[in-house]
């Protein structure tokens, strides 16, 4: 498998993500290859010689950035040469099996959309992201990739979360909800409302209705669908929730008693763990024809080795076929024609 990086993506480039990548090698397979894009003035001397002379890691000239305060369509544009428009350019060419950047992620998702190309049936692809909670993980699309959703869109998440789950998490029917202001059928805006007559037309989805944001951790449902600008803010609060939690309990402890704090460490680390995003490595773009994964702009080299291992996971589970499969038999396949012809007649 040829694993394409970004190694200019994220806060911490080009040093963590190099450094994940070669963590990754000794769990990769002998004829697995890791590509770094970005410029090679910057990146070569990070790679050890004998990394290079063995043929596991190469590099691929990109001597442009794209910086996460800019704009990611305009950039992409002004940018041809930079390594994400590059990266994309390999995954459409073939010739990278994944692709994985934890640089802009509107860049990223902007330049996988229009080089990779969405998969058959697909008419927008969503950022998925798993959630653990105690009640087990929840996958949740879409949590940034789209923030203008029509119900065809909804819809489409919850087909391709739902796969997503039952391979790769082993939940055999996953159980579906879709994010809303009220668990009654009544609630909702009209977006919800019509994304929810759709699903349970779908009898071949296990559809439990609406639910709201407190019930994600309760483990009432597997799926969460939702707009992406619902999503990501859904995310971020809850990363700085972990995160404050965490810093509130260390300080109550040590408050109490060091010897306190030293006992319940160990506990602790375990829980922090479950919920740190560096486990998880990165967010799958369900519904674009290719592997491709986006990582937190704050990514240190666990998260890169871990994305790259992702990758391979949902590379070998052949996702995308699935995905495929089901859409060239969903009750809604003359809806996604013509949405997409609508989309392409906007664009002209």
């Amino acid at each position: 498998m040829r694993i394409a990086i970004d190694a200019m993506g994220g806060d911490e480039a080009p040093k963590e993500i190099i450094a994940g990548a070669l963590e990754s090698i000794e769990k990769l397979a002998d004829d697995d290859k890791i590509i770094l894009v970005g410029p090679e003035d910057q990146i070569t001397p990070l790679l050890p010689s004998k990394i290079i002379e063995k043929g596991k890691v190469s590099v691929v000239h990109a001597p442009d950035v794209i910086g996460m305060a800019d704009s990611p369509v305009d950039s992409l544009r002004k940018k041809p040469k930079s390594s994400i428009a590059i990266l994309a350019k390999l995954g459409k060419k073939d010739e990278a099996d994944a692709v994985i950047s934890a640089g802009n992620t509107g860049a990223c998702v902007a330049a996988f959309q229009m080089r990779m190309r969405n998969l058959p049936g697909v008419v927008r692809p969503g950022i998925t992201v798993v959630f653990p909670t105690p009640g087990g993980p929840v996958t949740i699309c879409d949590v940034g990739a789209n923030i203008a959703c029509k119900p065809i869109h909804l819809y489409q998440y919850g087909v391709m979360a739902s796969i997503y789950s039952k391979n790769l998490l082993n939940i055999n029917n996953p159980r579906v909800g879709i994010m809303s202001i009220g668990e009654e059928d009544a609630k909702g805006n009209e977006n919800v409302k019509k994304t929810r007559d759709m699903i349970k037309a779908d009898k071949k989805m296990n559809f439990i209705g609406n639910v709201e944001g407190r019930d994600i951790f309760k483990g009432i449902c597997d799926v969460i669908i939702c707009e992406g600008f619902v999503g990501n803010v859904m995310l971020k609060l809850t990363e700085g929730l972990v995160d404050g939690l965490f810093r509130a309990i260390k300080h109550e402890l040590m408050e109490e008693k060091i010897s306190l704090a030293l006992k319940f460490k160990p506990v602790m680390m375990r829980i922090y763990q479950k919920y740190d995003y560096n486990e998880y490595g990165g967010a799958l773009l369900l519904g674009i024809d290719g592997t491709a994964i986006i990582c937190h702009g704050a990514s240190k080299s666990k998260t890169i080795k871990n994305a790259i291992m992702a990758s391979k996971r949902y590379y070998s589970e052949k996702i995308n076929d699935k995905i495929v499969e089901y859409f060239a038999d969903s009750p809604f396949a003359n809806s996604v024609q013509n949405d997409k012809t609508q989309e392409l007649d906007s664009n002209e």
